[in-house]
């Protein structure tokens, strides 16, 4: 694990990002997921289901509250990965896509979340390196992760 007031790890080459393959980094500080920010992603996605944004009826449900959207927690990854890895010593950077998600636990509202990275690979690819990550988002108090996404990064040397 990496200490995390070394954070974000600035890797500046393709050499780099080999040293940092199988090594966790992080985790992040911790991020609450309010019921208002639950609402706000409804409202953008237009999902809308009860058992996010009605906490009464959520209340009265087997989770005992409202719970975010899995794709909410989701969407958390790349602000988290920007806190705990930085490609700034590239021309640049882009999220590529997932190769897996899941959703192993639900998050509560009201929840504090971090994340946890571990690079799995880079590899050189036709105008740049692919990197390959594995996202864990963590809820505090909750045994399960609330996510792990393979994820894919795309950088131009």
């Amino acid at each position: 694990m990496t200490d995390t007031t070394d954070l974000p790890v600035r890797p500046s080459s393709y050499e780099d990002l080999q040293d940092l393959i199988g090594k966790e980094i992080g985790p992040t500080d911790w991020y609450t997921v309010s019921q208002e920010r639950i609402d706000a992603f409804a409202a953008v996605t237009g999902d809308d289901q009860w058992i996010h944004v009605d906490p009464e009826r959520a209340a009265a449900s087997p989770l005992g509250t409202t719970i975010a959207h899995g794709l909410l927690s989701l969407a958390l990854g790349p602000a988290f990965s920007y806190r705990l890895l930085s490609f700034e010593g590239f021309a640049h950077g882009l999220n590529y896509g997932y190769d897996k998600v899941r959703f192993p636990a639900p998050l509560p509202s009201g929840s504090r979340v971090r994340m946890r990275l571990t690079l799995q690979g880079a590899d050189r690819v036709p105008g740049g390196i692919q990197v390959r990550s594995l996202q864990v988002v963590e809820a505090e108090g909750i045994e399960k992760p609330v996510v792990v996404a393979e994820a894919l990064a795309r950088i131009v040397e």
